[in-house]
């Protein structure tokens, strides 16, 4: 049964975020910059409205100190103490060039990652805030990032350019880079569709499997694009599931489970799935394939306006018979080129929820002990589903 939890926002919640561990607390950030923490039990134990009332648009729980919260708001991260919401601890000013978009910790709490409207991913070292490195190759709107597990000083990020990037962070370069709009238009002409209208695979979200090696990105083609990182940290497969009609806005792995390879989606479509991806040959493959991954295109000089001109141009929503359609012939993406094409032999969702609302985010967490899924979507409430039906 679906539980709802209200009255911590007068807004459209857009990020929820929680803290590790049995007892974490929970957080949620909403329209007008505020944010409101939670028990495990859907209680508020403390709500606050960020100076300047700009959105709050990413809230992350430091791993190493739960009593740490970041909040993006405008350029500026606020630090907050989640037991004490009267005001911030510290407050980093700029961190972003531009509007924030998302938050990334590493599993030490010691780097803070900041995507921006900019395309520039900077890294605060902590606790200070100071930025130590700022990564520039992003053409567009940077939309999420996240560090890979066991390994601090890489990261991932993702953005409306259609650009998933792997960075040592001891460089400004990314180690490799692959054009998800390559891929699509590639496999596009194989399948010969003339006239058939695709939503770009402009990436609104990635995550990164707790082992470390599989990257997953939610786009606005429907799909979620799975990338498989070799030894070397070299990019060795890419693949791709069918999951929602419309955007897919969220994906994230679930690390609770009984293997790393569970991903729960929310999508445009007001779906939220879960699914068992450990037979994907992505994550399971018969062969060493190989996937070609490019160096990073010259960043073009584009105004924030202009660059959302160009996004909403792009995005063509398919009609219900196209996305059907969409959906049975390319429930596998073929890789980059030079690698097979690959395809999930027993497609669909283990569980699928109709939500019936746009997601904004959703977050997977062990609630009392039961493994849930909290969802945000245009309310200002946030509902909570059960995952103990697997």
């Amino acid at each position: 049964m679906a539980r709802q939890w209200s009255g911590g926002h007068s807004t459209s919640i857009l990020c929820v975020g929680a803290s590790p561990g049995p007892e974490g607390l929970l957080a949620s950030g909403s329209e007008g910059g505020e944010v409101t923490v939670w028990s495990q039990e859907g209680t508020i134990l403390g709500r606050l409205t960020l100076p300047g009332e700009e959105d709050s648009t990413s809230v992350v729980f430091s791993p190493a100190a739960p009593v740490q919260l970041y909040v993006s708001h405008g350029d500026t991260v606020s630090v907050l103490d989640p037991r004490n919401l009267k005001g911030h601890v510290q407050e980093f000013h700029g961190a972003g060039e531009e509007e924030i978009n998302a938050l990334a910790l590493n599993e030490t709490g010691s780097a803070l990652a900041v995507a921006d409207d900019s395309g520039a991913v900077r890294i605060l070292e902590l606790p200070g805030g100071k930025v130590c490195r700022t990564l520039r190759r992003h053409t567009n709107i940077c939309s999420s990032v996240a560090f890979r597990p066991h390994r601090p000083n890489n990261l991932v990020s993702a953005g409306l350019d259609m650009q998933v990037m792997l960075w040592g962070l001891q460089k400004t370069r990314p180690l490799w880079t692959l054009n998800l709009q390559d891929v699509a238009e590639e496999e596009d002409g194989h399948q010969q569709r003339p006239g058939q209208l695709f939503n770009p695979p402009l990436v609104h979200c990635v995550s990164v499997t707790s082992c470390g090696n599989i990257l997953g990105c939610a786009a606005e083609d429907g799909r979620v694009h799975l990338m498989r990182i070799g030894s070397g940290s070299k990019l060795e497969q890419q693949g791709a599931v069918k999951a929602h009609s419309q955007g897919a806005s969220q994906a994230h792995f679930v690390s609770f489970l009984s293997h790393p390879y569970w991903l729960v989606t929310g999508g445009n479509d007001g779906q939220v799935a879960l699914w068992d991806l450990s037979k994907h040959p992505v994550v399971a493959p018969e062969g060493k394939a190989k996937t070609r991954a490019t160096g990073p295109q010259r960043r073009k000089g584009k105004s924030k306006e202009k660059r959302r001109e160009q996004i909403q141009d792009k995005a063509k929503t398919p009609t219900k018979g196209e996305a059907e359609k969409e959906e049975t012939e390319m429930e596998g993406e073929a890789a980059a080129a030079g690698a097979p094409k690959v395809t999930d032999k027993k497609p669909g969702p283990k569980l699928s929820i109709s939500h019936g609302d746009k997601v904004n985010w959703l977050w997977p967490a062990v609630l009392k002990g039961e493994p849930s899924v909290v969802v945000a979507d245009q309310s200002c409430s946030l509902t909570v589903y059960p995952l103990s039906q697997l």
